[in-house]
Parts: C-alpha cells; structure tokens; sequence
C-alpha cells in the first residue's frame, strides 16, 4: 500500500487487511513509523473484521491434525520449527493490531502507544525468522500450521480484559517458557544465526507480557477488582488448552506477573 490511512484505527485495519506475509510485515512497520513521527491522528472510525486477510498459504489444519516434529537437528526439523514460530509471529502482527483497532478507542493514548510498539516488533521478528527459513530452503506457508492463535483472538473479541488475559498473559507467556529450550537446541544443532533470532525475540517478548499485564492491572484497579483473582476467573473461562510447567519465573517476574497469577491455575486447569 503505498498511502497510509490518515488515522490510528484505519491504519490498524490496513495491516489486518494485507493477505502477503512479507507485506503485513512491512505494512506493519510503515503504520509504525507513521505512529511514532506523528502522522495518524488518534481516531478510531472502524471496527475491524473478525479474521484478517490470510495467504492461501500455509494450510491451516486443527491443533490435533498438525504432525509430531521429531527431535533432533536435521534441516527438516529446524524448518519446522522455524516455521511454526514465524506463523506464530504472524499471527502476532495481527493480534497487535486486532487489539488496537478493536479497543484503542476505549483506552488512553498509551495503550495504543504500547500496542503498536509490539506490533512493530512481531514484523520485525516474522521477517527475521523469514531469513532464516530462506536459508534452510524453505518459504512460509511450505508447510501446514494451524488456527489456534487466532480461535483466542475470536473468543476474547468482545472483552478487552479477556483478550489481554489470554494472548499476552497465558500464550505469549508460555513463550517466554519454552524458547530457552528451542534456544539451547539451536545451539547444539550449530545453528548459531538462528539461534540469535530467538534470543532477540524471547527478550523483547518480555515487554510484551509485560505490556498485556501492565494492561489488564490498569483496568482491574479501573473496576476495583483483585487483579489476581480477575485473571484466573478470566482463563477459566476462556482459555481451553492447560496451563503447565516449566514456567520461566525469571522472566515472568520482569513482565511484572507474579506467580500467585499462574501457578494455582495450572493445577486447577489441569483437574478439570
């Protein structure tokens, strides 16, 4: 796109409404720049649509019919890898801008500031792990991936503290769990570069937990509500997959999400 949307909202939209992988990604840091230098006046005249635009590429399949990948370095099991976390960074893009079109208007300047803050990084991020899988051989969208990122951003589309609850206080979280793992795993496999880009992403990852829960607190202390207790009522509604350890308390604990918020809901999640 070559002109920008004169304002926030529809700029948001914009991004949502790019099908191209590689230009969401770069829709996304030209809304970005333009929020930051002060070119999109803070107006919300659009409500976004419940999915946005989607490459034909890759087919998306139910959690339970994507195949197993095998352990072990081979170049097929790190394109795999590689690739299901860029179609998580997508998704992200997406999820960043979702929120910003769908509740900026509700909520102070900052919150948007915030939010397309991590929407820059997530396009920063996709087109990194783009790099890495192009030296594997291999495009986004060879191979399948599936919906489940998006299924949360359409349960919560009603409910900003839900949204905030699940996508960065449970999802992003977990990644903040589980890619030391990847990272060590890179490393055994000699892959140095990528696993650089995870490292980047896992640090600036933080931020964004800390951002969805700086958030949800915001509009706990708003409504006189035990922000604690708010956040477990709100999985257990709406969060349908298990909350289980390892959990990466360090970094958690940067995000400012203590583990009084997630250690009890993973043994209560887990009994039902």
């Amino acid at each position: 796109m070559s002109t920008l949307p004169e304002t926030i909202g529809d700029a948001a939209i914009s991004v949502l409404r790019t099908e191209h992988p590689r230009e969401k990604a770069d829709q996304a840091r030209k809304v970005a720049a333009a929020w930051k230098s002060g070119q999109l006046t803070f107006k919300f005249d659009s409500t976004p649509s419940e999915r946005p635009a989607r490459p034909n590429r890759p087919m998306l399949l139910d959690p339970s019919e994507m195949p197993r990948r095998r352990k072990g370095g081979t170049d097929g099991n790190r394109r795999a890898l590689l690739h299901a976390i860029a179609h998580i960074e997508l998704n992200a893009i997406d999820l960043a801008f979702d929120i910003v079109a769908r509740f900026g208007g509700v909520m102070p300047r900052a919150f948007t500031d915030d939010w397309v803050n991590v929407g820059d990084d997530e396009a920063r991020h996709f087109t990194l792990l783009a790099g890495r899988l192009k030296s594997l051989e291999c495009v986004y969208g060879d191979l399948p991936a599936h919906d489940g990122l998006w299924q949360s951003a359409l349960d919560t589309a009603g409910s900003l503290p839900a949204r905030l609850a699940i996508v960065p206080m449970v999802l992003e979280a977990r990644g903040l769990d589980v890619t030391p793992k990847m990272i060590e795993q890179f490393k055994r496999d000699g892959d140095t570069a990528s696993a650089n880009v995870l490292e980047t992403i896992l640090e600036e990852e933080i931020a964004h937990v800390a951002a969805g829960t700086r958030w949800f607190k915001f509009l706990a202390k708003q409504g006189e509500l035990d922000a604690d207790q708010w956040f477990k009522d709100l999985v257990q509604s709406y969060f349908k997959g298990q909350i289980k350890p390892p959990f990466n308390k360090p970094a958690r604990n940067q995000a400012g999400m203590p583990v009084s918020f997630y250690e009890p809901l993973g043994a209560m999640l887990n009994d039902t």
